[in-house]
C-alpha cells in the first residue's frame, strides 16, 4: 500500500517517496525492496539534506560500539544496495554523493514533512510545564523516528551544538560527544522531567536507562512523551 500523501513521516525527492516510520521506499507508488541497513543510511542522509554526514557518524548510528563488524565493508555495501535500489549512478550522482574518506551528502532536492506549528509546540510547553508533570517519568521520542537522538549536557553544549551544526563541523560535534557534551540517546528511552523552559520550548530531564543513566540532558519539549 502506498504511504499517505499527508504523513509527517513521508519525505519525498525525484519520484521517490520514503516512509520512514515504516522502513519503506516506493517510486511512483510502487514499494521498493530496500534491505534494512541501505533504508537507515538513506533516512540518516535525509535528515541531512545537502549536508555531507560522516562516516563516522554512520558507524554510531548504524552499528553500536559494542557490535562487531566490518564497518568499511558493510557500509560500502549498504550504499551500493542503496544506489541500486534508486538507480543511482557513483560517477554521476543525482542522490548520493561520495565525498572520498569523509562520507555522503543526498544532493537531490528533498520535499520534507511539515515540522509541527508553533501553537502545538506552545500547547505541549504549557502541559509540560504544569506542576504535575514536573518530576514524572516520560520518555524520549524524536519527531523524525530516528533510533538515537543527540541531546546536550547543558545549555552552552546546546548552543555549542547549534554553531558546529550550522557550520556542517563533523569533527567538532564528535569532540563534544567525546568529551560527553552531547550524549547519543537511543529512542524510546525513560526520562524524568525535572523543569521546563518554555521561552526556550526545552526540557531538563534525567536519563534513567542505557550508557548514561543517571545523567541529565537538555532537550527539546517536542521530544517528551
Amino acid at each position: 500500500m502506498r504511504p499517505e500523501s499527508q504523513s509527517p513521516n513521508l519525505v519525498r525527492f525525484s519520484s521517490y517517496e520514503v516512509n520512514l516510520r515504516a522502513g519503506e521506499l516506493y517510486k511512483e507508488g510502487r514499494k521498493i525492496r530496500l534491505q534494512v541497513q541501505p533504508f537507515h543510511v538513506l533516512a540518516m542522509l535525509l535528515e541531512h539534506p545537502g549536508q555531507v554526514v560522516a562516516r563516522v557518524d554512520l558507524q554510531k548510528r548504524l552499528w553500536p560500539s559494542d557490535t562487531f563488524v566490518d564497518f568499511d565493508h558493510s557500509l560500502n555495501t549498504a550504499i551500493k544496495k542503496l544506489r541500486q535500489a534508486l538507480d543511482d549512478d557513483k560517477k554521476k550522482p543525482r542522490f548520493i554523493e561520495t565525498l572520498p574518506k569523509r562520507g555522503y551528502r543526498f544532493i537531490g532536492a528533498v520535499e520534507l514533512p511539515a515540522r509541527p506549528s508553533s501553537s502545538i509546540l506552545a500547547e505541549k510547553a504549557n502541559i509540560l510545564a504544569t506542576s504535575d508533570v514536573v518530576g514524572r517519568m516520560a520518555k524520549l521520542s524524536t519527531d523524525d523516528d530516528a533510533p538515537f537522538a543527540l541531546v546536550s549536557a547543558d545549555e552552552e553544549s546546546a548552543a555549542e551544538k547549534e554553531k558546529l551544526g550550522a557550520a556542517n563541523d563533523d569533527v567538532g560535534i564528535s569532540l563534544l560527544i567525546a568529551a560527553q557534551k552531547l550524549f547519543l540517546v537511543a529512542n524510546g528511552t525513560q526520562i524524568r522531567v525535572l523543569e521546563v523552559n518554555e521561552s526556550a520550548s526545552r526540557c531538563v530531564v534525567r536519563i534513567l536507562e542505557g550508557e548514561h543513566y543517571g545523567r541529565t540532558a537538555l532537550v527539546p519539549l517536542l521530544w517528551v512523551e
